[in-house]
This record gives C-alpha cells, structure tokens and sequence, in this order.
C-alpha cells in the first residue's frame, strides 16, 4: 500500500524512527500497529527528512491486512496520529513499489523570510540582511547538471558524492523568498547546505565566483554556513508517470 503523508516536522527528530526519539515514521507505525492488530508493523519511506524538517508530501509503503478498505483504514490511523502528522492518500500499489528505490526524483522547497513574522517562524528562515535575489538565481543555475557536491554534505556521508540536480529556482513572493530545488536524490543536508550558501551570496558576503569554486574542490565553508531546518519542507517525491509540480507557491503566507 502506498501512502501519501504531510507533516510539520517542528517536534519530531526527523521522519526516520530512532530509540528514545519520537520521529514521524515511529508515530505512524505505533498507528498503524493498533489499527491492523499487530506488534511490529514495516513503514517504508521515500527518503529521511533531518529533525525539524517538514513534509507536504512523504511517500511511504506498507503492508496493509488483506480485505480491509484503504479510506477506511487511513482514516482510523489518521484518528490515532497527533494533529500535525496527517496521511493524506492511501492506495494500492503492486507488491514490487518501494517508495525509496521507485522514485525517479525529490523535490525540496524552502523558505526565507525578509520580515520577522509572528505566525510563521516555525515554517521559514528570517534572515535581516537585504538579499539580491538576481545574484543568487545567477547562482542557482550554475547548480544545475551534474556535479561533485562533496562541499555539500555531512562529513559522515558515505559513497558517491556527484548529484545530477535537475533544477534549482529562486522566486520572490512578497516579502518571502523560495527556493525549489529537484533532484534524483540529495546528499545528507546537502539542500540546507545550498541554501545557506545562496543567501551568503545574496547578502554580498561570497562571491558568486567563490560559491561556484566550492563544486571544483572540496570546503567546509558550506557547512558552516548551514540554513536552519525550520524553512525546509520535503515538497514532493515523484515517481515514473506522474505529471509535472506546479508552479512555485509559499506554503505560509506573509505579507
């Protein structure tokens, strides 16, 4: 059974379940435990999302009881999951899916705040510095393609650090700025990472010359330069077949 999920990751230490933590996939599974009557169930996400991150749309496999209807389970487990986790779709799929290894690609959006906002610290990054945005789409582009992002990463990453990045757009809406950024797949922090060296560019403190420096030769500037996760929203995870996003939109509003 595929699931389609949303979150708010504000109080979580992230989606991936962990001893002594409570995460988004252990919430679901201690859900889905009761609903199905059995000890263990198995929550299969597309992909982890660090403590504080939210999600608009995780998908996730699990092996639902024969014979019991999709609608009428999803809801009971949604009756049981506190308010800001919330499954959205449940829905058949062929033995074979598997959330992770299926999709074709992970869309990231995050958002910046030019204003201090009352309502929506917990979904946005407010940064004090005027931000010229022409700069940092100039640098968004270069992103784009094929490229070695080990600056880009956690130092405990494992493995091939090159990532084809299929787009990254920067979009002002009012006081808000976005950045969407669309993958096959994302090294640890690697978006938090580009984000945080996009509004370094933007206020004037790195060069656009310097930030493109950082895909040629490995630095740990990019780390310390990290965004907070409370901006961060895992937008969308797609799968071979499914339509296009929709335009870029900020999901709080502020004036």
């Amino acid at each position: 059974m595929r699931l389609d999920i949303e979150y708010e990751g504000t109080r979580y230490s992230g989606w991936q379940v962990q001893r002594n933590a409570r995460t988004v996939q252990g919430e679901i599974m201690a859900a889905a435990s009761t609903v199905f009557g059995r000890p263990e169930v198995e929550l299969q996400g597309a992909g982890r999302t660090d403590a504080g991150v939210h999600a608009l749309r995780q998908v996730a496999h699990i092996d639902a009881p024969l014979g019991v209807s999709p609608h009428s389970w999803r809801h009971k487990i949604n009756d049981l999951l506190p308010p800001d986790i919330h499954v959205l779709r449940a829905e058949p799929v062929p033995l074979t899916f598997h959330a992770r290894h299926d999709a074709v690609s992970r869309t990231y959006l995050y958002q910046i705040s030019r204003r201090r906002t009352a309502f929506g610290k917990r979904f946005v990054w407010w940064v004090k510095d005027p931000l010229r945005v022409e700069v940092m789409r100039s640098l968004a582009a270069q992103f784009v393609g094929l490229h070695d992002f080990a600056s880009f990463c956690d130092k405990g990453h494992v493995g091939d650090t090159r990532v084809k990045v299929d787009e990254v757009a920067v979009e002002e809406h009012e006081s808000l700025v976005l950045v969407r950024l669309t993958a096959s797949h994302f090294l640890w922090k690697m978006v938090r990472q580009m984000v945080g060296v996009l509004v370094e560019v933007g206020r004037g403190r790195m060069s656009a010359r310097e930030a493109a420096r950082l895909l040629e030769s490995p630095s740990g500037r990019p780390a310390e330069l990290t965004a907070p996760p409370s901006g961060l929203f895992l937008e969308r995870v797609r799968y071979a077949g499914e339509t296009a996003l929709a335009p870029l939109r900020p999901q709080i509003w502020v004036p």
